[in-house]
C-alpha cells in the first residue's frame, strides 16, 4: 500500500544516612508513624528519601528537580511539603500541582490524578519547577511526605552537586503555574555541558520496564499506562525540490514550531520544554522519537549547519547533540521516551521497509508529488541507474545503531528509555524474515541495556518488493484477504510462529491509520460495486464514496493484533491517528482535488471507531503525532499552515486541537 506522502501526618525521625545520588544531595530518613515508647520494632509507616536539586539558575530565576523515593510500603496519594528558605517564588511546575501561597515560603506539591497516585515500594516519582530568587537561593533542607519527615537533620551534611548548565531567566509566572514562555538559553541548546556534567554515581541504578502477566507494561513493579504521542523531525524531512538552500534536502531537526522565518525572523518564543510542559499538563507520559542512523552522526551536514531551519535562539547545532538534550530535558521533565530507529536513511525515511530498501520505491510515481527521491538508496549494491546517493546499510549497522540506542541511558545519567521501537514499519519483510531479526535484536538490546523494552511492529501483505527484485513480490499471509493491513499492522503470524522473545521484554507495535493516509478497499460504499475492488488514488478517481463500518475493521485488527492481548502480551499501538477535517482543512491539494466529491468526517468516523476498539481490548497507544507538520494526519497542536493560502506559516504552531486531546482523554479513561 502507499504510505504518507511525507511528514515533513506527624511522625518521629530515626537515624539517618547519607546518600549521594544523580540529582546532587540525596536526604534520606526511615520515618516511624504512630510508635509508643516500646515501639522500636514496630512497622514503619512511611519511610522516604527526597533529593532536591538546583538544575539550573541565572540572575533571577532558577529551576530545580525533586526525586521522591519511597523506601517503605506502596503509597497512595501523597502530598509534600517543604520551605524555601531565601523567599524564592514559585513560578512554574509539573507533572503535578505545586501551589505556593503569595506570603508564605512554603511550597506544596501534591498527586492530583490516577496515574501519579501510587509511588510503589521502591519506586521514584520525579517531578521539577521554575522559580524566581533575589539575594540567595539555598535548597530547602527539610521535607515532609504525608506529613512523615523525610530528612530532618540532614542537610548540613550533604555536599550539593551541580547538574547540567545554568539557564536563562524565566519569564514571572503566577500562583496558578500554568506553562510559561522560556526565554531561549545561550546558543540555542540546554547549554553544551549538560549530559557531560550529570553526576553519574547513580547511573548503576535504573528504571526497569517489564510487562506483567496481563501484558500490562510497568515501571519499577508497578502497572504503567503508556500515554504517548509521537514527536518527529530528527528522523529527516523533506526538503522541496525548488527549495533555494538545500534542495531535496533531509534535514534532521526536531520540529518544535519556532522556525527562523516565523515573526518577521524573530520567532514564535516556543521552546522544547514549554511544549514539553503542556503535553504533560495533558496527561502524556511517553514521547516516540523517531531517529535513523545519521542522527547519531554529530557530523553529518544533514543534521548541522544552514540546513537547519529552527529559529537561532532555539537551534541545536546538531542531531545527536539535539537528541541527547531532548532525552535529558525528557528526564527531568518526567517523560519517558520510546526511541524508534524510524528508517535505514534519513532519505529514504519511513518507506524504507527494510534495512537495505533501494527504489523503485512504491509510492515513486504518485501525481504532484515532490518526494519520489529515487536517487536515494540503503543498498551498498543492486541499485538502479537512478541511485546516486548510496547510505549503505545492514543488518550489523543496524544491531550496532540499536547498542548505541539502548546505551544512551548510561551514557546520560537518566532513566527514562522506556524502550527501543527496533525499525519502523518492515512492510518488505516475510514473517519468517522479521521474526528472526527481532530475536537479534533483542541480543543485542539486552546486552547493553536489560531494563528497557523491546518494541516490535507488524509488517504487511506482501513482501520483497524492494530487496532488488521488485517484481517478485511474495504474498504474506494476513487473515481475512478482504481486510489489508496497513505498513506496520501485520501480526497475524506471531500467534503461529512467535517470536522467541522474553514476554516480559516484548511490546507488540501494530501501526494502522484511518483515509486520510490511505483509503483502504474495506472504506468503499457498499452501494457502488464497480468500487469494490479499488483503493488509493484509483478509488479518489473514479469518484467512490468512503463508508466506515466499525464492525469490518474490527474484525481486521482482531486478526492483526488485537488477539495478542488476549494471549498475555503487551500491545501499544506505535501509530495511530489522522486529519480529521480531511479531505479538506490542510489536506495536501492532491487529496483536495482528488476527494473533494466526499463530505469532511470520514476520518475523525475511523479514529473514533479505533479509539473504541482500543477501550474494549485494553489496548494503548502513540497518537501520531504530537508536532502538526504531518502532511496527512496534522498533529495535536493545530498549525498556521494552509496548503492554499499560507505555505510560510510550515513550523508555526498554534494551541492543541480540543478535538484530538478529548479523543485522547477518552482512550485514557478519562
Amino acid at each position: 500500500m502507499t504510505r504518507r506522502s511525507w511528514r515533513l501526618p506527624s511522625s518521629r525521625s530515626r537515624a539517618c544516612g547519607r546518600f549521594r545520588r544523580q540529582w546532587g544531595h540525596a536526604l534520606a530518613c526511615s520515618v516511624l508513624i504512630g510508635m509508643g515508647a516500646n515501639s522500636a520494632a514496630a512497622e514503619p509507616t512511611v519511610r522516604c528519601e527526597v533529593r532536591y536539586q538546583t538544575t539550573w539558575q541565572s540572575q533571577d530565576a532558577f529551576g530545580a528537580g525533586i526525586v521522591i523515593r519511597n523506601t517503605g510500603p506502596d503509597i497512595e496519594g501523597w502530598t509534600l511539603q517543604f520551605s524555601l528558605p531565601d523567599g524564592q517564588r514559585v513560578t512554574a511546575g509539573w507533572p503535578v500541582e505545586i501551589t505556593q501561597p503569595k506570603t508564605s515560603a512554603g511550597v506544596t506539591i501534591s498527586s492530583n490524578a490516577d496515574w501519579n497516585r501510587r509511588i510503589p515500594s521502591g519506586g521514584e516519582f520525579k517531578l521539577g519547577f521554575n522559580g524566581s530568587w533575589k539575594g540567595a537561593n539555598r535548597e530547602p533542607s527539610a521535607f515532609l511526605l504525608n506529613g512523615a519527615v523525610c530528612n530532618q537533620g540532614l542537610a548540613q551534611d550533604v555536599a550539593a552537586q551541580p547538574l547540567g548548565a545554568s539557564r536563562p531567566t524565566q519569564q514571572a509566572g503566577t500562583a496558578a503555574l500554568s506553562p510559561p514562555r522560556q526565554d531561549p538559553p545561550p546558543g540555542g541548546s540546554l547549554g553544551r555541558s549538560v549530559a557531560a556534567t550529570i553526576d553519574r554515581a547513580d547511573s548503576d541504578r535504573q528504571t526497569v520496564f517489564r510487562v506483567d502477566a496481563a501484558g500490562d507494561i510497568t515501571k519499577d513493579g508497578a502497572v504503567f499506562p503508556v500515554r504517548c504521542g509521537s514527536w518527529f523531525g530528527l528522523e529527516g524531512r523533506h526538503e522541496p525540490s525548488q527549495d533555494p538552500t538545500n534542495p531535496s534536502g533531509a534535514p534532521m531537526e526536531l520540529y518544535i514550531g519556532n522556525s527562523f522565518w516565523a515573526n518577521g525572523n524573530s520567532g514564535t518564543g516556543r521552546t522544547i520544554e514549554q511544549t514539553m510542559r503542556e503535553i504533560v499538563a495533558l496527561g502524556i507520559n511517553v514521547v516516540r522519537l523517531p531517529v535513523v542512523p545519521q542522527t547519531l552522526d554529530p557530523e553529518d551536514p544533514q543534521g548541522t549547519g544552514g540546513v537547519l531551519k529552527n529559529h537561532p535562539s532555539v537551534r541545536v547545532s546538531n542531531a545527536r547533540k539535539a537528541l541527547e538534550e531532548f532525552l535529558v530535558l525528557a528526564d527531568r521533565n518526567g517523560i519517558d521516551v520510546m526511541l524508534d530507529l524510524h528508517s535505514c536513511s534519513n532519505r529514504v525515511a519511513w518507506r524504507a521497509g527494510r534495512l537495505d530498501a533501494r527504489p523503485p520505491y512504491v509510492d515513486a510515481d504518485r501525481d504532484d508529488y515532490d518526494f519520489t527521491r529515487e536517487d536515494s538508496s540503503c543498498a551498498a549494491s543492486g541499485n538502479p541507474s537512478s541511485v546516486t546517493q548510496v547510505q549503505p546499510y545492514d543488518r550489523q549497522a543496524w544491531l550496532n545503531d540499536l547498542r548505541t540506542l539502548a546505551g544512551l541511558d548510561r551514557q546520560l545519567g537518566i532513566d527514562n528509555i522506556i524502550g527501543i521501537d527496533i525499525f519502523n514499519e518492515p512492510w518488505d519483510y516475510t514473517w519468517k524474515e522479521w521474526k528472526e531479526l527481532v530475536e537479534a535484536a533483542y541480543a543485542a538490546i539486552d546486552s547493553v541495556n536489560p531494563n528497557t523494552l523491546i518494541f516490535v511492529q507488524g509488517i504487511s501483505a506482501s513482501a520483497g518488493k524492494q530487496d532488488g527484485t521488485p517484481d517478485s513480490i511474495v504474498r504474506v499471509p494476513h487473515g481475512d484477504e478482504f481486510s489489508n493491513p496497513n505498513w506496520g499492522e501485520n501480526l497475524f503470524e506471531a500467534d503461529r510462529d512467535p517470536i522467541e522473545v522474553p514476554k516480559e521484554r516484548l511490546v507488540f507495535s501494530p501501526h494502522t491509520y484511518g483515509p486520510s493516509v490511505f483509503v483502504q478497499r474495506m472504506f468503499m460504499d457498499p452501494s457502488q460495486p464497480r468500487c469494490a475492488d479499488l483503493e488509493g488514488d484509483a478509488a479518489g478517481d473514479a469518484d467512490c464514496n468512503i463508508v466506515i463500518d466499525p464492525e469490518i475493521l474490527r474484525a481486521g485488527w482482531d486478526e492483526h493484533f488485537g488477539y495478542l492481548k488476549s494471549q498475555g502480551y503487551a500491545v501499544v499501538v506505535g501509530e495511530f491517528g489522522g486529519n480529521l477535517d480531511w479531505p479538506k482543512g490542510q489536506a495536501s491539494l492532491r487529496d483536495q482535488r482528488r476527494w473533494g466529491h466526499i463530505p469532511t468526517g470520514v476520518d475523525a468516523e475511523w479514529q473514533e471507531a479505533f479509539v473504541d476498539y482500543m477501550v474494549d481490548r485494553d489496548l494503548q497507544g502513540c497518537y501520531w503525532s504530537i508536532n502538526p507538520e504531518s502532511g496527512d494526519t496534522g498533529g495535536l497542536y493545530r498549525h498556521a499552515y494552509d496548503p492554499a493560502s499560507n505555505r510560510t506559516g510550515w513550523g508555526e504552531w498554534r494551541g492543541l486541537d480540543t478535538r484530538k486531546t478529548e479523543l485522547l482523554r477518552k482512550l485514557w479513561g478519562e
